[in-house]
Formats: C-alpha cells, sequence, structure tokens
C-alpha cells in the first residue's frame, strides 16, 4: 500500500472526529457561518493558501506543490437541511430544526483530512492541489455557480468530486460517463376560476376541478410527449386551495418539480406543460398564471476523466467493486463546474452491511457508514496524486 493511503488510514479517527463534529453543528444554505470559519481555519492552520467568502460563503484552498506542474480541484459541499433529526446518536444535531440528512458533514471530513495527508506530501507534488469547499449545494441558485464566477477554477485544469451514498453497499463506487444526474427545475402555476356556492356550480369556474384536469394530464408529456428512449420526470408536489368545504374555490396554487438528464428534453418539458395548461384552463374558461424557474443543469461527466477515476477506483484498497451506474434524476450544482473544465462526479457506497434498514438521504434518520469517507479520500486522493503525476 502507498504512502497517501497509508497516512490517511491513519487519520480515519480524525476524519470521524470531525465529521461528527459538523453533524453536531448544522447549518442550511445560505446560512453557512460557523461551518466555512471552522474549514478556513484548519486549512489556514496547515499553511494552505485560504480564500474566504467566495461567491458568498464558499471556501478555497490550494496546496502548492513544490515542481511546476498542472492543477487539480476536488470539492465538497457543506451545508445542511431544514429537518429535525430523528437519530439516537451521542453525535446528534445540537441546531434545532437542522440536520446533515446528506452526508456533507462526511464531504467536508473527507476533504479536510484529505488535505491535511497532502500536505506531508507536499514536496512530492508537481503541481497544485485546489480544495473546493462550497455551500448551499441544497437549495439553488446553489453555490457553485456564485464560486465559479468568483474565480474558484481560476488556473484549474480537472475537477474531480464524490457523493457518500448511503444506497450502496459500502467498497462499491458507482461511475458513469455522460449524464449521470438530472437537471432539477421547478415550476409554480395559479389556476384562477371563479368562486361560488357549492351548491350552484353552474354560476362558477370550479379552479380545484381545472386544476385537478392539469394534475392528471400533465403526465401525458411524459407518457405521450417525449420519446420512449428519453428520461423526464414532472412532479406535482404541491396543490393547495384553502376553501370552506361547501364553497367552490376560485383559485388553486400548484408547484411542481421537472427532472431531465437532456436540455432538449428539458427545454421541450418546459413548453408542453405551458401548452397543457392554456389548453385546459381555455376549455374550462380559467385563466392562470404559470413561471418556471430553471435549477441545477444536469451533471455530464467527461469521459476521459470518467474512464481515469474508475481505474484508479479499481487499484485502491477498500474499493470492492466499481460499477458503471444508471444515471439519477436527483439534482445536484456540481454539474456546473464541468460545464467550464474537464472532470467527473462518482458515488462512494456507503452503506453499512449490518444495517436492516437504511434510510434513504433527505430523511429524518439519515446516516451512513463512515469507514466510507476514508474510501472516497482514497480515491479523490489517488486521482490527484495519478493526474499530477502522469501529465
Amino acid at each position: 500500500m502507498n504512502q497517501l493511503l497509508l497516512k490517511l488510514e491513519d487519520h480515519f479517527e480524525e476524519m470521524v472526529i470531525i465529521r461528527r463534529y459538523l453533524h453536531e453543528h448544522p447549518e442550511v444554505s445560505h446560512e453557512e457561518v460557523h461551518t466555512p470559519a471552522y474549514i478556513a481555519n484548519f486549512h489556514r492552520e496547515l499553511g494552505l493558501e485560504v480564500r474566504e467568502y467566495v461567491g458568498g460563503r464558499g471556501v478555497v484552498a490550494t496546496l502548492r506543490g513544490t515542481k511546476p506542474g498542472k492543477t487539480v480541484a476536488l470539492r465538497a459541499d457543506f451545508d445542511a437541511l431544514a429537518i429535525q433529526e430523528l437519530n439516537d446518536v451521542p453525535y446528534k444535531s445540537k441546531n434545532d430544526g437542522v440536520m446533515h440528512a446528506c452526508g456533507h458533514d462526511g464531504h467536508t471530513a473527507t476533504l479536510l483530512v484529505l488535505a491535511k495527508v497532502l500536505v506531508g506530501m507536499q514536496d512530492q507534488l508537481s503541481g497544485n492541489i485546489v480544495f473546493i469547499h462550497q455551500h448551499a449545494e441544497e437549495l439553488a441558485p446553489g453555490g457553485a455557480l456564485a464560486m465559479i464566477e468568483d474565480g474558484c477554477l481560476d488556473g484549474v485544469d480537472v475537477i474531480f468530486g464524490t457523493h457518500l451514498w448511503a444506497p450502496t453497499p459500502l467498497g462499491e463506487v458507482l461511475v458513469k460517463d455522460g449524464a449521470i444526474m438530472a437537471a432539477a427545475d421547478r415550476f409554480e402555476i395559479v389556476i384562477q376560476g371563479k368562486g361560488g356556492h357549492g351548491a350552484e356550480p353552474q354560476h362558477s369556474v370550479d379552479a380545484i376541478v381545472v386544476g385537478a384536469h392539469f394534475v392528471t394530464q400533465v403526465q401525458t408529456i411524459i407518457s405521450r410527449r417525449i420519446a420512449p428512449l428519453q428520461s423526464g420526470v414532472v412532479t406535482i408536489g404541491q396543490f393547495e386551495a384553502i376553501n370552506p368545504f361547501n364553497v367552490i374555490a376560485d383559485t388553486v396554487k400548484i408547484q411542481g418539480t421537472v427532472r431531465a438528464l437532456d436540455e432538449q428534453v428539458r427545454r421541450q418539458i418546459k413548453e408542453e406543460i405551458e401548452l397543457l395548461l392554456k389548453a385546459t384552463c381555455l376549455g374550462m374558461h380559467a385563466t392562470y398564471s404559470y413561471e418556471y424557474f430553471d435549477g441545477y443543469p444536469p451533471v455530464v461527466n467527461h469521459e476521459e476523466q470518467t474512464k481515469f477515476i474508475a481505474k484508479v477506483a479499481e487499484q485502491t484498497s477498500g474499493v470492492e467493486k466499481v460499477t458503471e451506474c444508471p444515471p439519477f434524476m436527483i439534482g445536484e450544482d456540481y454539474g456546473y463546474y464541468m460545464q467550464h473544465i474537464p472532470g467527473t462526479f462518482f458515488f462512494t457506497g456507503a452503506k453499512d452491511p449490518q444495517w436492516e434498514t437504511v434510510y434513504p438521504h433527505h430523511h429524518a434518520k439519515f446516516n451512513f457508514d463512515e469507514r466510507a469517507m476514508l474510501i472516497a479520500a482514497k480515491v479523490l486522493g489517488q486521482a490527484a496524486l495519478d493526474f499530477l503525476e502522469n501529465d
């Protein structure tokens, strides 16, 4: 086993301590204060160049090798979610209503300890390693785009990132060339009818009935307007009409999300929703307003970098299996980085083999096998070293 992997194993306990500390002190997107300060101070004590408040609340630390070469970036996010934690663990969240329910505490601990180990190998580095700690991944507009605009990728040649993934067994790494995660958009609709007495529908335009017709028909966009070999999701997550039981509603508010792996499909779904909404309202004598909010783009991995990370993972201790996975319809703003430079994003299995129940990401009882952090650090660290050495 090489020097990097041995040193990471020696520092695994520290990785766990950091992760649990961050887990106890979560902060939601765009409101992170303590977490970025902790990250910046950690890197500063290592002697790295540190930039704070990048794109708002992001932190960028740079490790410069003693020899010239290219620059590789490694990214981790650090925001939490507005969820009340229900886990009974010693490191349970101390912030009421806020929880690290997606593993970002683990991502951060992984990158911090990896930086510490790599600093000890600085004299062997030909080139630079940039550690990108991103805020606000969970809430659009997210932190990636703002950090890019603020220069976090300046001079960077390639970027690698991973997500600890609780549904996948520990020891398995998931890779995928091309689109691995979907675009994630949001829309808001208001249907305006004409309210009235529940006993006299002939004098009214029932906004609930209009909305119900729309909700029922909107799934035909996926089943009948999108090509069968393409992928798309339209989900209605909110349907609201606050009304007495015997009154015909004049207004309905509808909110939903659109997911797509292809930009053309994404745009088609957006247009088809309004066409269907317009036709439904016209035929039922209602009016509407429609707002569509572009979220994160698809995460589209680059072929060369994906093959590279798969090869690194296959040769990494602790990795038992490297699998080419199907794309996920969840969203991630990591896709913005790869619109600017080559890179790849992969999943590191984090399911404890002893668990009978695995709670999904964003669940109040979410947790992950902390040994996955060590595997993630090994793959990311070795990828960085191999890229710089082989360039």
